[in-house]
């Protein structure tokens, strides 16, 4: 944007903050007739200016109880002045550190705009009466002490300076302005806050969607893999146990499909709709160690206590964590032997899981594409880690003697304090 252009923006904005005042100037201007008999209001210049000044108040009020003035006024200076917008505030101001702030700027530009109007209004035609006057003989008999005053060239050089000074007294206030936006216009500490607690927020949904999508989804094409794998292996020899794998692979993309709609769900929930399904619990382990088994995994189960009536959280996030241990396991050692271990407590939930890393196991027949045994963990091991913390709990993951262990420890009775949910070697 040109400098012109800026300049006559940044004029327009005074005049606005002076037609603002205006109302309030009248008031005061009736009130002054009303107190002080026989007082010329609007002729007397020392009545004007007290006049203004008594209109200040009743303006820096209307910025401190109307709170939607703030956005308003960050609208107007982002055109009228440029001011780059993460500067600004967007929010009604409704906190009294907010609303104090935006009455001064009410105040100022108001204060401001009165300033540039009064002379917008006075000063273009003295000058231009100045620039005339040595060459108009009635402006001579009409105003003989501009004559006295300004005699000769004088008269010129007066009104050039008067321009001069309506010029440079816009620009002054227009920069006086354009500085002080950011700082009585800009964000207060609360609304940092706010808006970092939103990012926060944001950042958990996101977090949480990524979770029930990798543990959900992840699991079910972990699955699918290894029986369309096994599948395809024996379709020839084996017809009808091809023929299992195939109605696993329909079982497991149904419950994956129904999951998915579910992770849609939270979407639906963060939007103030109702999730269509309810996440899986506990409740549901069987059904999914018997999936997890119809892709060629051993899976021994021990259960100490009882996995019904946890509380609902808690439920849900254990079925996640099982989920994705059972995933890792697939993904990263292929069918191996796995053992669950579930042991409830009055005061907490532990759930342990362990298969080998090393060495050749019964399962798949040779030549097949077995996945190498990892050597560290992943983004599920992440997300294990964050279910627990959220928790207040502690999960720990690593290779022992041969043995990957993952072990994850969900209180009961609520978050604890200094909550542990890193995954510990």
């Amino acid at each position: 944007m040109t400098g012109l252009r800026r300049y006559a923006l940044c004029w327009v904005h005074l005049v606005i903050g002076g037609a603002f005042l205006m109302p309030y100037f009248l008031m005061a201007s009736v009130v002054l007739s009303l107190v002080r008999d026989g007082t010329d209001t609007y002729g007397d210049i020392a009545t004007q200016f007290l006049a203004f000044g008594l209109a200040l108040p009743p303006a820096w009020a209307a910025g401190l109880v109307f709170a939607p003035a703030r956005s308003m006024a960050t609208g107007a200076v982002r055109t009228f002045y440029g001011v780059p917008r993460e500067l600004l505030a967007d929010e009604p101001g409704y906190s009294w550190t907010a609303r104090r702030r935006t009455a001064l700027w009410y105040l100022a530009h108001n204060a401001a705009g009165g300033i540039v109007s009064g002379m917008s209004l006075a000063a273009p035609p003295a000058a231009v009466g100045l620039l005339a006057l040595p060459f108009s003989t009635g402006l001579q008999r009409g105003f003989p002490g501009w004559q006295e005053a300004f005699p000769g060239v004088l008269g010129p050089l007066a009104g050039l300076a008067l321009l001069a000074l309506l010029a440079g007294t816009t620009w002054g206030a227009g920069q006086l302005m354009a500085r002080l936006a950011p700082v009585l216009l800009g964000p207060t500490p609360a609304d940092r806050l706010a808006a970092a607690e939103r990012r926060a927020a944001g950042l958990a949904t996101r977090n949480r969607l990524a979770r029930e999508l990798h543990d959900s989804v992840g699991h079910a094409l972990s699955a699918v893999t290894l029986q369309a794998s096994a599948a395809r292996r024996v379709l020839d020899t084996d017809p009808e146990f091809a023929r299992q794998a195939l109605a696993a692979i329909e079982d497991t993309t149904r419950d994956a499909v129904a999951e998915l709609d579910t992770v849609l769900g939270l979407l639906r929930e963060e939007d103030g709709g109702d999730p269509t399904a309810p996440a899986p619990t506990l409740d549901g382990l069987e059904a999914l160690l018997e999936r997890t088994r119809a892709a060629g995994v051993r899976i021994e189960t021990t259960v100490q206590g009882r996995c019904t009536g946890l509380p609902p959280v808690v439920s849900r996030e254990a079925y996640r964590i099982v989920q994705e241990g059972l995933s890792n396991a697939l993904r990263h050692a292929g069918p191996v032997p796995v053992e669950l271990s579930v042991h409830r407590t009055e005061r907490e939930l532990t759930l342990r899981m362990e298969n080998p890393v090393s060495g050749r196991v019964a399962g798949p027949a040779p030549g097949s594409s077995v996945p190498a045994p990892r050597t560290g963990g992943g983004r599920g091991l992440l997300g294990i880690a964050e279910r627990a913390r959220l928790l207040g709990g502690e999960a720990a993951a690593g290779a022992h003697d041969g043995v990957w262990r993952l072990t994850v420890r969900l209180p009961l009775a609520g978050r604890e304090r200094g909550a542990r949910g890193a995954v510990r070697p």
